[in-house]
């Protein structure tokens, strides 16, 4: 009897050392696909590659992600976390309107500026990747819906049409149009500064 409750109890020890440790090799994995992306983009980063670089083999990534595209996805999923994606959830739900708008460019515009190098790598496959394309667009689409909200609660105070100005705060908020910016300012901080004055310039009525 005691013998078998030491192997009950020892279950739950090793399926936790296992989980651990999967999640030692998850981690060491999103980092080395990080590194190769910074680095060069889509040409260094393969199955073969990041097994290389984070000392497991092609079988054990496919086991934890599936595919590259899901690598990547996931990757992405921890810098959004990284870069305080999860403040849009306070965002919708402020009471004032014009803070509401304030919220909700300067996630966007925190998060653009803190990766913007990785983020234009990730842009870039996604514009020669049409299955990770795909997760993008997603992605671009509940910025969509997000600005939907913005702009339904600013009510009478925005320009033009509805669906109009809908489109010009999501081509404002956008990666590229960031990216764009940065580049016409000489910096992603300086861009960051000037992109609330300029949407609510392009926005609103007062």
């Amino acid at each position: 009897m005691e013998a078998n409750g030491n192997r009950s109890c020892k279950r739950p020890y090793e399926l936790g050392k296992r989980l651990e440790q999967m999640g030692r090799t998850k981690a060491a994995v999103l980092a080395a696909a990080r590194k190769q992306l910074e680095a060069g983009g889509m040409r260094e980063f393969s199955m073969e590659s990041l097994a290389k670089a984070s000392g497991v083999t092609r079988q054990t990534i496919h086991n934890l992600f599936g595919t590259r595209t899901a690598v990547l996805e996931t990757l992405f999923d921890q810098i959004a976390r990284e870069g305080g994606m999860e403040r849009m959830r306070e965002v919708m739900t402020a009471g004032d309107a014009g803070a509401m708008l304030d919220g909700f460019v300067d996630v966007f515009t925190t998060f653009w500026a803190r990766n913007r190098l990785l983020l234009k790598r990730i842009h870039g496959i996604a514009a020669i990747d049409p299955e990770f394309g795909k997760a993008i667009e997603a992605r671009n689409q509940r910025r969509h819906g997000g600005a939907a909200r913005v702009i339904a609660r600013l009510g009478d105070r925005v320009q033009g049409p509805k669906q109009e100005t809908i489109a010009c705060l999501v081509a404002l908020t956008s990666f590229e149009f960031f990216d764009a910016l940065a580049e016409s300012f000489g910096s992603a901080e300086a861009a960051k500064k000037q992109l609330p004055g300029l949407i609510k310039g392009a926005l609103l009525t007062d």
